[in-house]
C-alpha cells in the first residue's frame, strides 16, 4: 500500500498478498494516530497491530516503530504485525503471541471464526524464495535425544552415528515435508543445501569416506522427496497431478503434456481453499463479474474476490490454457493494473513493481556502460539508441532506463522488431497489433515532432495475441513490469526470439529461478 503524507511515500505491507494505495489527509503526529488512520482507510477490523519500518541505518532491516520521528524523511516501507490473543498462546504482551498474518483482521482461536481471506491464504505457500540457509525441522523426541548424545560423542571422538533404517526414515519424512512447504520441485543445488545444513546441525550424521560428508544424504532426500510427491499426487494434490507425461493421464485431454513450474512459481497450482468447491468458487466469480459491471467499482471487493478465486483461475489457466481473450472474458479483474501486481504476488510472493524498479535503478548505469563499450560491434540500431540518449536534455533519468531496456535484446543478440512496436496516436489499432503475439506498443504523437529523433511519447500499451490488453502506461519500465506480470498470471511462454532477454528479467532483475544460461550468466557477471 502506498500513501503520501506531506510528500512522504509510505509502502505498507498488510500481508504478502494485501497491498493497497491510500492517501492520508495529513502527517500523523504520533504512532497511535498513524494506526488510527490506517485502520480507517484500510477498513481494518482491529487496531491491535505493531508497525515495523525498514531502517536505512541498519541496511533496511525491520525495526519496531516507537516514535513517528524515527521514520525516514521522504520515503519509508512499513510492515504490520498483528497481535493474537488466545488463551492457549498467552497474553498479547507475550512476544510469542505476535505474528505476521495474511489478513487485515485479527484472527480468532477457532478456525470457524477465521476471515474468508485468511482461510483462502492457508492453501498458499508463504516463502518468497529458497532460504540461504535451510532450517532443519525438529524431529520426533526420541530421534532428537539420540542425535544430541551422538553429537556429543562426535565432538570428542569424531565417530559418526550408525543411523538405523527407522531413524533415517523419520529424519527424511520431516525434511521432505519442510522442503515441500517451500517448493515442490527443488533444484539440485537446493537439495544439496538441505543435506549440508543437516550435517552442520547434526555433525554425527557426517558420512565417512564421502567427498563432502553428505553426498549420501543428497540421494536419500531426492528419493524420499520423489516418493512423497507420488503420495501427494495419489491423494489428489493439484500441483502434482497436473504433471502428466503420457497421453493417457486422466483429465488431461486438452493438453496431455503438462510441465511442472519452471520459472520459480511458488504457488503454481494450489488446491481449492478448505470449504470451497469449483461450484462455490464459480459463484464468487460471478459476483465479482457483477461488481466489475458497476459504474463505480469497489476495488476492495474485487481484490477480495480475486484472492478467493485464485485456485480456480490457476486451474483454468494452467490446465486448459485458454486464449487470452477467453481469460479476459471470464476474469476481467485480472486485467486491472492493481490485480496484475497482486496476481504476481500470489504466484511468486514477490512485489512486482518494487523488485523491478529497484533492479532497473541498480542496473541502468552498468548496462549503458556495457552498451557504450561495445557500441561499434552491436550494430546501427544500438548506435541510434545511444545517439538519442546523448541528445536527450529533459527527463534524462527516464530516458536512460528506456534505453537500457530497449538495448538489452540488442546486447544479447536477439531480435526485438516484433516485440517493441511504435505507432502514431492516429493509427488504427488492428494495424499496430497485427501478427504480434507478445509485445509492447509505444504510442507517439502524430505531429511534426515525430519526424525528429525524439518523438513525443504519449503512453504505452501491452499487446497479447494481437490485442491490446492494457494501455495508458506512463513509461517503458512500467510496461515491461506489467508485461512480465501478465506472462506469469496467464502462464504464457517467453517469446522464443527473446528468451535470453526475459531470462535476464526473471533471473537477474526479479531474482527468480536458479542457474542461468551461459549467455545470461556472462551478462550477470559483467553487471556485478
Amino acid at each position: 500500500m502506498i500513501c503520501f503524507i506531506e510528500n512522504m511515500l509510505l509502502r505498507i505491507h498488510i500481508s504478502p498478498t494485501n497491498i493497497r494505495r491510500v492517501e492520508l489527509p495529513q502527517r500523523p503526529q504520533s504512532v497511535d494516530q498513524l494506526k488510527s488512520f490506517l485502520s480507517e482507510k484500510c477498513q481494518l477490523e482491529n487496531g491491535d497491530f505493531l508497525i515495523q519500518f525498514e531502517d536505512p541505518d541498519f541496511n533496511n532491516e525491520l525495526c519496531n516503530l516507537n516514535d513517528i520521528n524515527e521514520l525516514p524523511a521522504e520515503k519509508a516501507t512499513l510492515k504490520l504485525l498483528w497481535e493474537e490473543v488466545c488463551p492457549s498462546q498467552g497474553f498479547a504482551g507475550d512476544s510469542n503471541s505476535v505474528s505476521s498474518l495474511d489478513t487485515a483482521s485479527m484472527p480468532s482461536c477457532h478456525s470457524g471464526d477465521q476471515s474468508p481471506e485468511s482461510s483462502v491464504l492457508r492453501n498458499l505457500r508463504s516463502a518468497e524464495k529458497w532460504p540461504s540457509t535451510f532450517n532443519i525441522p525438529t524431529f520426533p523426541l526420541d530421534v532428537e535425544l539420540r542425535l544430541r548424545k551422538a553429537n556429543e560423542v562426535y565432538q570428542q571422538t569424531n565417530k559418526p552415528l550408525n543411523v538405523s533404517r527407522e531413524m533415517k526414515s523419520q529424519i527424511l519424512d520431516k525434511i521432505v515435508q519442510a522442503i515441500f512447504d517451500i517448493k515442490a520441485y527443488p533444484d539440485a543445488y537446493e537439495i544439496q543445501s538441505v543435506a549440508s545444513s543437516l550435517v552442520q546441525k547434526h555433525p554425527c550424521l557426517t558420512e565417512t569416506g564421502k567427498r563432502t560428508g553428505w553426498d549420501g544424504w543428497v540421494m536419500s532426500i531426492k528419493f524420499k522427496l520423489g516418493n512423497y510427491r507420488a503420495k501427494l499426487k495419489e491423494a489428489g494434490c493439484s500441483e502434482l497431478s497436473v504433471n502428466c507425461k503420457r497421453k493417457s493421464c486422466e483429465g488431461m485431454v486438452e493438453r496431455p503434456y503438462m510441465k511442472k513450474p519452471k520459472r520459480a512459481e511458488v504457488n503454481f497450482l494450489p488446491d481449492h481453499p478448505e470449504g470451497h468447491t469449483e461450484d462455490s468458487l464459480e459463484e464468487v466469480r460471478l459476483t465479482m463479474i457483477n461488481e466489475m459491471k458497476k459504474k463505480k467499482m469497489d476495488l476492495t471487493v474485487i481484490h477480495r474476490k480475486m484472492q478467493e478465486t485464485f485456485s480456480l483461475r490457476r486451474k483454468e489457466v494452467v490446465k486448459i490454457q485458454p486464449l487470452v481473450e477467453e481469460i479476459r472474458e471470464r476474469w476481467p479483474g485480472l486485467f486491472l493494473k492493481e490485480e496484475i501486481c497482486m496476481e504476481f504476488s500470489r504466484i511468486c510472493n514477490v512485489d512486482l513493481f518494487r523488485q523491478f524498479n529497484e533492479s532497473i535503478d541498480k542496473y541502468t548505469a552498468p548496462l549503458l556502460k556495457l552498451y557504450r563499450k561495445r557500441r561499434d560491434s552491436l550494430g546501427a540500431q544500438m548506435k541510434t539508441l545511444l545517439d538519442k540518449l546523448d541528445d536527450q536534455v529533459t527527463d534524462i533519468v527516464t530516458h536512460r532506463k528506456r534505453v537500457a531496456l530497449e538495448g538489452l535484446p540488442l546486447f544479447l543478440r536477439e531480435n526485438s522488431t516484433c516485440f517493441l512496436k511504435m505507432c502514431l496516436d492516429t493509427d488504427p489499432e488492428d494495424h499496430s497489433t497485427r501478427d504480434v503475439r507478445i509485445g509492447i506498443l509505444t504510442v507517439v504523437e502524430d505531429d511534426v515532432g515525430t519526424s525528429a529523433s525524439l518523438p513525443n511519447v504519449i503512453n504505452h500499451a501491452i499487446i497479447l495475441e494481437e490485442a491490446i490488453v492494457l494501455q495508458d502506461i506512463p513509461d517503458l519500465p512500467a510496461a515491461f513490469a506489467y508485461l512480465f506480470g501478465f506472462l506469469y498470471a496467464l502462464n504464457m511462454e517467453y517469446p522464443k526470439e527473446l528468451k535470453y532477454t526475459f531470462e535476464v528479467i526473471q533471473k537477474v532483475f526479479m531474482d527468480l529461478g536458479g542457474t542461468c544460461s551461459a549467455r545470461v550468466q556472462s551478462l550477470k557477471s559483467k553487471l556485478l
